[in-house]
């Protein structure tokens, strides 16, 4: 192995293999529990609604190891699945959910710590209670923190959520957003489409807060990364930057720069499925601001990790950037303490 072909994934979900039953502890449902109906896999259920299947390989770290050896992947991210977010429940009834799959990851962690790094969850309905276990996330290990593309009511420009996000650059603590409670649901109740066009639109809302929003702007340190290739934003950015200019009286009401500033602040994963698009995600934003991103164990991902990267007709050199590099710079982290 040389370290131009060490590999990092920052997308990558985990659960714990046995989840309390946080419907009767808390006295209202709406939580993910586990059913274990057959070996090496589980039922993932909402109450008693099925949600989705899952496999041991999304909660046995022996068993994703395999598969890293495989598909060589010398790194993987950790992080929650989305549901397991909660914004909607009391905030300190998702406080309790949030330390309960934080101590899971950070054990994970530190058991394999040239294996996995670890992001956690906090509840961002509550930022001052966000802020107090994001604190708690970096004692206990944890390099950065997976937020949903909204909370609630509130996209990423809520004034409300800002000091979190100060606190985020000031802890150093790097920021991975996720689609999650797609909009516009009810409008797709066919063909998976809030998987298919809702969580590209969610991307796309969360840059474009961010960025209007100032939050950027006001905090040049922060260090967030957007899954799926930051969605539908970069096929839109020129429909985005022509709306700020033409209506700059609508569009440009919390912060006067152009959205192009930004291009090479945030950072992107490469989990585009597509040559073109990868390429035009490089381009737009740099080969140090995409990162190899597989969404595993999920089919909707990258089913053989760095595949597409490896297609590219690039160099060497901008492939280690987009397989290792630029995720070792989003979580301020030395390729020298993994090798």
């Amino acid at each position: 192995m040389t370290s131009r072909n060490f590999t990092v994934d920052i997308h990558t979900h985990i659960l714990p293999r046995d989840i309390p039953n946080f419907r009767e502890r808390f006295g209202y449902g709406g939580f993910i529990s586990l059913d274990h109906h057959m070996p090496s896999c589980a039922r993932m259920m909402k109450d008693e609604t099925f949600f989705r299947e899952v496999g041991a390989n999304c909660w046995d770290p022996s068993v994703r190891l395999l598969d890293c050896e495989q598909h060589s992947v010398d790194v993987q991210v950790l992080s929650t699945v989305p549901v397991m977010f909660s914004y909607w429940a009391k905030p300190k009834d998702t406080l309790e959910v949030a330390r309960f799959i934080n101590d899971h990851i950070a054990e994970i962690c530190v058991k394999q710590p040239k294996r996995f790094v670890g992001l956690g969850t906090v509840p961002m309905q509550s930022p001052e209670l966000a802020i107090q276990e994001l604190r708690r996330c970096k004692e206990i290990g944890l390099k950065g923190i997976e937020i949903g593309t909204h909370v609630n009511d509130w996209n990423l420009d809520a004034p409300e959520l800002f000091p979190f996000f100060e606190a985020c650059q000031d802890l150093d603590m790097a920021v991975f957003v996720h689609p999650w409670d797609m909009m516009a649901k009810e409008k797709m109740p066919k063909y998976w489409l809030p998987w298919l066009v809702g969580m590209p639109a969610e991307s796309s809302l969360a840059i474009c807060s961010l960025i209007f929003g100032g939050v950027f702007e006001r905090l040049p340190n922060l260090r967030i990364a957007i899954a799926h290739g930051g969605g539908s934003f970069p096929a839109t950015l020129g429909r985005i930057k022509h709306g700020f200019d033409v209506r700059p009286d609508l569009v440009a009401i919390d912060n006067p720069v152009s959205p192009e500033k930004y291009l090479g602040q945030f950072w992107l994963d490469s989990l585009v499925h597509d040559q073109k698009m990868l390429d035009h995600i490089v381009e737009m934003v740099g080969e140090n601001r995409v990162a190899l991103g597989t969404d595993y164990p999920f089919p909707l991902g990258e089913l053989e990790p760095g595949k597409l990267i490896g297609s590219m007709p690039w160099s060497e050199e901008r492939k280690g950037k987009l397989l290792h590099g630029a995720a070792l710079e989003w979580l301020n982290l030395d390729l020298q303490q993994f090798l």
